[in-house]
């Protein structure tokens, strides 16, 4: 199939995807296929280059007013019951966060911004529109005529603009991008980027991740998303030990049939007609990897609001054990589960260890030693006492309701018939 009449059937889709959720159907023609992404590596390694898929949405666009599905499955005012993410900031390695979103306005940490495609840029502009997207799903504010809002809305965003829709973004930038992000002391870093391509061992971009955790920063990056296939592949820098790994799941709680599977999946998240926010206001409805990511860089940054003692790999064990699962252990295609929110943030009473356990497992089919019960073919003399007891007592009742009921209907019978006693 051609790149238009899968843009178009994804416009198709989406729109009625709208239809179904009670949204306004002004965005449906501008929806995307799956935005996500990707490195292309050249043989000299020189050249690597990370491209954007076209998503189609244009902006400034119309505020979306409903609920978005993927939060209306959250209770709101359970997640944020004792954290909002104040004080944590989240870096967005992305396209650039607009600044014009008024949703993102006071949202995004002025100072500390860095654009590596324009040397004259802080980060807060974003032409293609795809980092604002990941931004909004992470911190949004609340706004009055809208029921989209982030999952971490007080939480603060490092605008770090790394890539553009030419392949300006490389290897190299994704480097600078990481080791200045966790230099400027963000705790969560989002990278809704990926290769499929395998990465030399100790590479730089692989120092890049390891720079970043000796920081206590939590990464947490897309899957991919050309998992249709169901092929089982690593994609880079998601298979990084330490780095959390997130796959698309849907309104059924299963893996999107675009999301990359693979033994590094951590968890997954909601990515299927997600709502964001896009340059210069307004909203636009997107799916991939790309967004689920953020969704569970919002949960980390309220956990990390809440915890600051805890280290992130408490924080990622603390995901992944919380989530939502269909087995007692992880598989290639959603990891631990589908991400848990609620339970994520206040299912907390426990410090988590430094790496999920399974499920105890019940095994249905096992034998089981069981015991019958005792058949008893006789009586002491006690016990036949105390039950001709019983009878005696429960006898004597019965006899004084019959006689007291026999008493009743006598002296009817002798009334209607003048019979005075």
């Amino acid at each position: 199939m051609g790149s238009h009449a899968v843009r178009r059937s994804a416009a198709i889709a989406a729109a009625a995807a709208l239809a179904a959720l009670g949204l306004p159907a002004s965005g449906a023609a501008h929806a995307p296929a799956v935005g996500d992404v990707r490195t292309v590596l050249a043989d000299d390694g020189d050249s690597e280059r990370f491209q954007i898929d076209d998503t189609q949405c244009s902006f400034p666009s119309d505020v979306i007013k409903g609920r978005p599905w993927s939060l209306q499955r959250i209770v709101l005012d359970q997640l944020w019951k004792d954290t909002q993410g104040l004080g944590v900031v989240v870096a967005v390695i992305d396209t650039g966060v607009d600044k014009g979103n008024r949703q993102l306005a006071t949202a995004i940490k002025f100072g500390g911004g860095e654009d590596l495609i324009d040397d004259k840029g802080d980060g807060t502009k974003d032409p293609v529109g795809h980092g604002t997207k990941v931004a909004g799903i992470i911190a949004a504010r609340p706004a009055k005529d809208t029921g989209f809002v982030g999952i971490a809305p007080r939480a603060s965003i490092l605008a770090i603009r790394q890539n553009d829709n030419q392949g300006g973004g490389t290897v190299r930038t994704m480097v600078k991008a990481i080791r200045h992000a966790a230099d400027q002391g963000a705790k969560v870093i989002n990278i809704s980027q990926d290769t499929a391509t395998a990465m030399p061992p100790d590479s730089a971009l692989e120092q890049a991740v390891e720079y970043a955790k000796e920081r206590d920063a939590l990464i947490v990056a897309s899957a991919g998303n050309d998992g249709a296939s169901g092929e089982v592949k690593l994609t880079y820098p998601a298979s990084y030990d330490g780095v959390l790994a997130v796959g698309a799941s849907d309104r059924d709680n299963a893996r999107a049939n675009f999301s990359q599977p693979g033994p590094f999946v951590g968890v997954a998240a909601p990515g299927v007609d997600m709502v964001s926010t896009v340059p210069f206001g307004g909203h636009c409805i997107d799916q991939g990897t790309s967004f689920s990511a953020p969704y569970v860089a919002g949960v980390a940054a309220l956990i990390r609001a809440k915890h600051p003692d805890w280290t992130y790999r408490q924080v990622i064990t603390q995901i992944e054990q919380t989530a939502d699962r269909g087995k007692p252990g992880r598989d290639d295609f959603v990891g631990w589960g589908v991400i848990d929110p609620v339970a994520a943030v206040n299912d907390d009473a426990t410090t988590p260890k430094d790496a999920p356990t399974p499920d105890p497992v019940v095994n249905a089919g096992a034998r089981e030693k069981i015991e019958a019960a005792t058949v008893i073919l006789g009586e002491s003399p006690k016990e036949r006492t105390e039950r001709y007891a019983v009878y005696t007592v429960g006898g004597a009742a019965g006899g004084v309701a019959l006689l007291v009921g026999g008493g009743v209907v006598l002296g009817d019978w002798r009334r209607k018939r003048g019979i005075n006693t």
